[in-house]
């Protein structure tokens, strides 16, 4: 349907597993299934729910390689979370003993569900007036290494960017609020070089 998610995964099947039967249990464990069945299957209706494997093509001058293309219903993802969109494609398909190898090829969002994100609260031209920054190209980076700093040294880090002209900088997606620089001093360390930085 043009509102299902399709993936495209290229599969490489245990010898003697069938390239259809890998298709089938890549779509199966990426929704509904799971590893046997359980009573709560007829609960609901998994016909409706399920990932299905509509397609199986050879991968041209690869032996045992095949692109398994699988239709997911848009009800299985949650409306603007990409995180529960890759977690359920992909976060728990890469062990099965029947695939040697498994790689997401491609992935075609339809509308209805690209629509369901928000965005940006804002866009850049309000972080130009925050920044009070025109006519040429925010300039910013990530602090590294991205873990592993006290807060304190990570404050530094900021600090010694900002004085070096760069118009921000960010944190690392790894770095949450780990016992070594929670995010609390993270944050007071970081407020003091933005200002420090503001004033010189």
């Amino acid at each position: 349907k043009d509102s299902d998610i399709l993936a495209a995964f290229r599969v490489t099947p245990q010898p003697g597993v069938p390239p259809e039967e890998a298709g089938a249990a890549v779509a199966a464990e990426s929704s509904t299934g799971t590893w046997t069945t359980v009573w709560t299957d007829g609960l609901t209706s998994l016909d409706r729910y399920k990932g299905r494997c509509y397609n199986i093509e050879p991968v041209a001058g690869e032996e045992n390689q095949y692109i398994a293309y699988v239709a997911y219903p848009l009800d299985l993802f949650e409306e603007g979370s990409v995180t529960n969109l890759f977690t359920s494609i992909v976060g728990n398909v890469f062990g099965f003993k029947a695939l040697r190898a498994l790689r997401l090829e491609d992935l075609r969002i339809p509308p209805s569900y690209s629509k369901t994100f928000q965005g940006p609260p804002h866009g850049i031209q309000v972080e130009r007036d925050k920044l009070n920054k025109y006519g040429r190209p925010l300039l910013g980076c990530t602090i590294k290494p991205k873990l592993g700093l006290s807060a304190k040294n990570y404050g530094r880090a900021v600090y010694e960017c900002l004085r070096g002209g760069l118009d921000f900088t960010k944190d690392d997606e790894n770095v949450n609020s780990q016992p070594f620089m929670r995010w609390r001093d993270r944050f007071l360390f970081c407020v003091e070089a933005i200002y420090k930085a503001q004033a010189e």
